[in-house]
């Protein structure tokens, strides 16, 4: 028996981005969004939190900030080579030519990756996205035979720590963290309802309300992109970066390179010529909440804590210590510092000299 086909006329489907100026209580996800656009070296976003807490909606929204940019979203069931693509070696048999077969990351270039339970991801996945995130370049390989092709983009990678964490080594390579809670302000929670309902019933009208915002906001994305080979790092802000590392106790040299790049984009964003210890400080902590031991206390490089203060010499009997010795460490010797201040103080230049 044959089923009569029907010829129904089919709407097709759009699906309007909630504008990102209209985000509401979010200003560090914010922030952390804009600065990985900027640049996407920095190595992605990873954002922690509960059902309905604006994950997927503020990615969604960067990606329609950047000009003609894509928005690709990786599905958990995904294989790793519709993640990366493959190589068709049948044809050099055929024509001596290797056929690439591009993948998600092609996709995404030049765009926002979005990865919902980033953390359920086989962990061959999550190294190949991670790679490609950081260097703005994928390789493919198969039978000994390789194609590169670039795949700059900005990851996006969202969880729910009630679902598993992520193993430490792949947590350290995400760029930028940060964890979202449940608003418990009820004038925010009623501003973001009222958004969320003014956009379900009416997106055309918020997005007019909101379209001068936005593209201010994208016009600011392009021109800091375009000022960041501009920008340098004197030493001064290498030095404070390597002092909240420090203070932090992270291992390796991942936090510090994430600090800077981050400060930069930062500067870049706010259309200032150089990159300052300021700048540093308005980003340490997206860069180092993922990577700081448990149980390490936030805190400015100004402040240390009792462990980290600098090493007193014994005392002999009949005898001082020389006035002039200073702590040593791979830093070199520091100049003598003022009754009370930490090794991690003296690097990053505190207490601040008097005019």
């Amino acid at each position: 028996m044959n089923t009569p086909e029907l010829n129904i006329p089919l709407e097709p489907a759009t699906r309007a981005a909630f504008p990102f100026t209209a985000l509401v209580g979010q200003p560090q996800l914010q922030r952390a969004l804009q600065l990985a656009a900027i640049d996407p070296g920095i190595g992605g976003v990873l954002i922690s939190g509960p059902r309905g807490t604006a994950k997927s909606t503020a990615a969604r929204a960067l990606a329609a900030l950047l000009p003609g940019a894509p928005f690709v979203t990786l599905p958990l069931a995904a294989s790793l080579e519709q993640l990366v693509g493959t190589l068709n070696v049948e044809d050099v048999l055929r024509d001596g030519r290797v056929r690439l077969a591009p993948g998600l990351l092609a996709r995404a270039h030049g765009g926002v990756l979005y990865v919902d339970e980033v953390n359920l991801l086989p962990d061959a996945l999550v190294d190949a996205l991670l790679d490609a995130a950081a260097s703005g370049v994928n390789t493919v390989e198969r039978d000994g035979i390789s194609r590169q092709h670039a795949a700059r983009f900005v990851l996006v990678g969202t969880m729910n720590p009630e679902e598993g964490e992520l193993r430490p080594q792949l947590l350290d390579r995400f760029g930028l963290s940060l964890v979202l809670a449940n608003p418990v302000d009820a004038a925010q929670r009623s501003a973001i309802l009222r958004a969320r309902l003014g956009f379900d019933e009416n997106p055309e009208a918020m997005g007019a309300q909101h379209a001068e915002q936005q593209r201010a906001l994208s016009a600011a994305l392009v021109a800091a992109r375009e000022a960041l080979p501009r920008l340098t790092w004197s030493d001064e802000v290498l030095q404070h970066a390597a002092a909240w590392a420090m203070e932090a106790g992270v291992d390796g040299m991942r936090a510090d390179l994430v600090m800077l790049r981050a400060a930069r984009a930062l500067a870049a964003l706010e259309g200032r010529g150089e990159v300052t210890p300021a700048d540093v400080d308005a980003v340490a902590e997206l860069a180092l909440a993922h990577r700081r031991p448990e149980g390490n206390p936030a805190q400015p490089p100004s402040v240390g804590s009792p462990a980290q203060q600098a090493p007193q010499a014994p005392e002999r009997p009949q005898e001082k210590p020389p006035a002039a010795s200073a702590p040593q460490g791979d830093w070199g010797a520091l100049p003598a510092q003022p009754e009370g201040t930490t090794k991690v103080q003296a690097i990053a230049g505190w207490p601040p000299k008097k005019a």
